[in-house]
């Protein structure tokens, strides 16, 4: 109950995306916490995002019908045949990169609505640990993208100080739990506010 009220509470800030894990290995493991009739009744502006880690392809289409979701984040060594494929079902497709690797971006960007820039791990994200952020300089690509890893509350001031032409956005997580999963509303909030401040 406590995850669904949260979720729905999440709904209510001027956010663009909520993310559901359905990487079993992770903490923060969706399934059999909130119902998917719960994620169906989210605001309609709001992309209701189903995080993948190598999954065969059935799998998340069982999930994403299951769950009414209508964007896909791919966040293994998945190919670009796969994005291309969900892609031309109609789901916005993010897919994940780690910035300090040579990346083949030209073959994904056809079929990747964003990209999102994380912390190498071995678990797939969710370290709460930042990379190196002039690493965006290197980034050259046409396709938006997203920054993740270890974006904490305190970091409001240094992201307004990243100027990139493709920077569309951020993706908060383990920083704003009080456990992995459990986001902390007043955390949230207090850092959107001051996000939005520091734009004027």
């Amino acid at each position: 109950m406590g995850d669904t009220v949260r979720m729905h509470q999440l709904a209510t800030l001027p956010v663009d995306m909520l993310g559901f894990i359905f990487y079993p290995k992770s903490p923060r493991y969706v399934v059999g916490k909130i119902n998917p009739v719960e994620i169906a009744k989210l605001p309609k502006h709001i992309e209701r995002v189903g995080v993948f880690v190598n999954a065969e392809i059935d799998e998340i289409h069982e999930k994403a019908e299951s769950y009414f979701l209508t964007a896909i984040q791919l966040h293994g060594n998945e190919s670009p045949e796969l994005c291309h494929e969900l892609k031309a079902e109609g789901y916005t497709i993010l897919k994940a990169f780690n910035i300090a690797k040579e990346n083949d971006y030209e073959a994904y960007a056809p079929y990747c609505d964003y990209f999102l820039f994380d912390t190498p791990s071995a678990q797939h994200g969710g370290t709460g640990q930042k990379f190196d952020w002039t690493l965006l300089e290197n980034y050259k690509g046409t396709t938006p993208f997203l920054l993740s890893g270890g974006i904490g509350p305190d970091d409001a001031e240094a992201l307004k100080q990243i100027v990139h032409p493709k920077f569309a956005g951020i993706d908060i997580n383990s920083k704003f739990e009080m456990e992995p999963g459990v986001k902390d509303m007043s955390l949230i909030g207090k850092f959107m506010d001051e996000i939005k401040h520091k734009e004027h």
